[in-house]
């Protein structure tokens, strides 16, 4: 009986290994194709935030005209990095690299993530981890894509704008602008999967909706000082980093909700639920 179930817990081990596997051949691959595209990806991808011709730029310019009668986001025509180091370079093409072959094979992880899990549940169970997995990957892809087109942009243009004299000449470094490009985008794909910890939370009975409701106007505060930290002084620019953040949160409060109701209908104990 013991060797039974020692042989199972290693086959567990052994088709866990498998979907791993699969999972980084599948980011080296991605990897080797960034890699392999890097000078396009570098000049059209990577330093996009730094142009005013960025999709962001235009748009937040084409309102602001119709506005104020003028361009509220004016970036310089050059963009100066420097390079301190010998392999600097190949350093920064080697996190794009991965960072970009782990963004476009995040939606097949997932999906090997659910080939592991999925039988091991119930059919009703299975059903409802299919709209789980596909949430996982399409709150990440959106998040990765609100980071690098609403709040990147709005950053670089801070960092670029912010004088504290004329007498300074700006040379960023290149090192710096990756990490800020990595942790906004990446975290902020990270930031979009709060849902799925809600609905875990909510799941297990830790959270409630009343909770986030109740502490709603403390976390709006704190949405607002955020972006106004990572954004220009000015009140579009604020609003468009914090909007995003703010939808985040009531789509929380939603899926909290519904989780919460299931999870009490299912337990035969079904309160009022707090508006």
């Amino acid at each position: 009986m013991d060797n039974n179930k020692d042989m199972s817990f290693l086959g567990h081990i052994g088709e866990l290994r498998g979907h791993l596997i699969r999972s980084i051949i599948a980011i080296v691959i991605a990897a080797f194709v960034v890699g392999f595209n890097i000078n396009w990806i570098m000049d059209h991808i990577f330093f996009g935030p730094t142009r005013n011709d960025f999709p962001t730029f235009r748009v937040v310019n084409h309102f602001s005209r119709m506005i104020l009668g003028e361009d509220s986001i004016h970036l310089p025509k050059d963009f100066p990095v420097r390079v301190q180091r010998l392999y600097q370079q190949f350093n920064v093409m080697m996190a794009v690299s991965i960072f970009g072959g782990m963004v476009a094979a995040f939606p097949y992880i997932v999906w090997e993530l659910w080939r592991f899990i999925g039988p091991a549940l119930h059919p009703r169970e299975r059903k409802n981890s299919i709209y789980i997995i596909n949430a996982v990957w399409i709150l990440f892809m959106t998040g990765v894509l609100c980071g690098y087109f609403l709040i990147l942009p709005f950053a670089v243009n801070f960092g670029v704008i912010f004088k504290i004299s004329d007498i300074i000449v700006p040379l960023y470094d290149l090192s710096d602008y990756t990490t800020l490009f990595l942790q906004v985008v990446l975290g902020m794909g990270v930031i979009f999967l709060f849902p799925i910890l809600i609905y875990f939370l909510t799941s297990i009975g830790i959270l409630t909706p009343m909770f986030m409701k109740t502490y709603r106007r403390h976390a709006i505060v704190l949405i607002m000082v955020v972006a106004a930290i990572i954004t220009p002084a000015d009140v579009l620019s604020m609003l468009m980093a914090a909007f995003p953040l703010l939808i985040l949160y009531e789509f929380s409060i939603m899926m909290c909700t519904f989780t919460y109701k299931k999870v009490q209908k299912s337990n035969g104990n079904l309160p009022a639920v707090q508006k």
